[in-house]
């Protein structure tokens, strides 16, 4: 309830951003040409994969209706119930998303569901349980989490690490944090306008380029990473079916 109530007045005065617009964009339109069929999870609309004919899920009703409008598939549901078939998908992307689900052994075990053998997972997640900030318990986030923590969730649900690096757009500076904070306990609504149109669109434009290396980076002080993985091969036991 907290995340839908949170994002459904942030996304209602949003404007929609361009995917390309991201420093996402240079790893997702690499791997587009062998993703013809494409999710991306909890998007609101800050959408990293193209919109047309990319399937959405996210729980905010402005999200889904202007989503749809613009060629995308999107529905309503759950990262923890995905309302897709199994092995659907060449390309998963969830950004600032599985933090705030409760059950994330859940969360990881679908997302490995609905790839396909050898899709890919991008994602993005906050770290570090000693970083939380109010930013945290008011956006709605479940935890942080440590690396070999994460790591462990990913092997568990045949994902393999192949990249990552620092991330994130969230603000760090505690004090800051304070006046934002102030600001969307009092004057909610000046400060959703604010951050929709004044803030997202500094954030965007001084955005630093990824700095994707292979296998973990170095997450000492690290407040955000994101994680490219792929699904390994699912083997066969004898008579029976792919696991």
């Amino acid at each position: 309830m907290t995340n839908r109530t949170f994002y459904d007045a942030l996304w209602r005065k949003a404007r929609l951003e361009r995917p390309d617009g991201f420093n996402t964009w240079p790893i997702v339109s690499e791997l587009l040409p062998f993703a013809p069929a494409r999710l991306e999870i909890g998007p609101g609309l800050r959408p990293r994969l193209p919109i047309a004919g990319t399937h959405f899920v996210d729980i905010s009703a402005p999200v889904i209706e202007r989503l749809n409008a613009r060629g995308g598939i999107a529905v309503s549901g759950e990262i923890g119930a995905l309302p897709f078939s199994d092995q659907e998908f060449d390309l998963v992307c969830a950004f600032d998303v599985i933090e705030h689900a409760e059950d994330d052994r859940l969360v990881f075990g679908e997302v490995s569901r609905v790839l396909k053998d050898d899709g890919v997972l991008i994602f993005s997640v906050p770290l570090h349980a000693d970083l939380w900030t109010e930013f945290d318990d008011w956006v709605g986030h479940a935890r942080r989490y440590d690396p070999s923590d994460l790591l462990a969730m990913m092997a568990g649900n045949q994902l393999e690490l192949e990249k990552s690096a620092a991330f994130g757009m969230q603000p760090t500076s505690p004090r800051l944090v304070k006046y934002g904070m102030w600001w969307l306990e009092h004057r909610r609504t000046w400060a959703m306008f604010w951050y929709n149109w004044v803030g997202m669109p500094l954030a965007l434009l001084f955005q630093k380029r990824l700095n994707l290396v292979n296998g973990l980076i170095d997450t000492t002080g690290v407040d955000e990473m994101v994680v490219l993985c792929r699904r390994g091969v699912r083997s066969s036991p004898p008579g029976g079916s792919p696991t």
